[in-house]
């Protein structure tokens, strides 16, 4: 396979799909909003770039010759910093200009870190919809969020894209495992459900290696 393109990469998602893509052997394009805040991301067979998820011209440039690609940027690195500057277009944006962009650069293949806000609860409403489960001060960044699949779900290409959404409970220091499970677009199973991220990273990088759902929402965890 050609080289993996990961948007995002200098977050714990991207960090984490970095890391494994490179293990099994793929020349990874690490794109950054600054290059310069993440050259420890640098590493035998990573390239680290800089790019704007919403420029389809940027990924365009940024894709090319690639086999495939992860998205896993979020304009905020966490709910401390608010919500007063959240363009609630941003992921609307940004999977207009990556479906854009990879068409041009001829890249098959779109692989989306999701949200599990937007899951279904076993009533049918969506989490983020049950102030019992999702706080509605997040409730934005969920709205915004969920637009962006939407984007997907609703555009004509050529792009084979996959949203895979973890639980809420990502653990940053948990351990591969090589293991999880996939669901449907609901909340799956009785209790929390957790993931690492080195786990997920696992499921993004299968999902490329050996692609099993095509423009569909899928949820992982462990």
């Amino acid at each position: 396979m050609d080289g993996i393109v990961i948007f995002g990469a200098g977050g714990r998602a991207g960090r984490a799909a970095t890391a494994e893509a490179r293990a099994r052997g793929h020349r990874v394009t690490a794109v950054v909003r600054d290059p310069g805040k993440y050259g420890d991301l640098a590493a035998d067979g990573v390239s680290v770039v800089g790019g704007d998820v919403t420029d389809a011209r940027g990924i365009a440039l940024a894709a090319r010759g690639h086999g495939a690609a992860i998205h896993a940027v979020s304009p905020f690195t966490g709910p401390e910093q608010g919500f007063a500057a959240l363009d609630p277009e941003f992921f609307v944006k940004a999977a207009g200009a990556l479906l854009d962009g990879l068409a041009r650069a001829g890249v098959p293949r779109l692989v989306v870190v999701g949200l599990f806000a937007y899951l279904r609860t076993p009533g049918g409403g969506l989490v983020m919809d049950d102030p019992g489960q999702f706080p509605p001060e997040i409730r934005p960044f969920a709205r915004a969020h969920l637009a962006g699949l939407e984007r997907l779900r609703s555009a004509d290409t050529e792009v084979d894209w996959l949203v895979l959404t973890p639980p809420a409970l990502l653990d940053s220091a948990g351990p591969r495992t090589g293991r999880y499970r996939t669901g449907g677009e609901s909340v799956t199973g009785a209790g929390p459900l957790g993931l690492s991220y080195a786990d997920l990273a696992v499921a993004l990088i299968d999902e490329i290696e050996s692609p099993l759902h095509h423009r569909a929402q899928v949820s992982v965890f462990d």
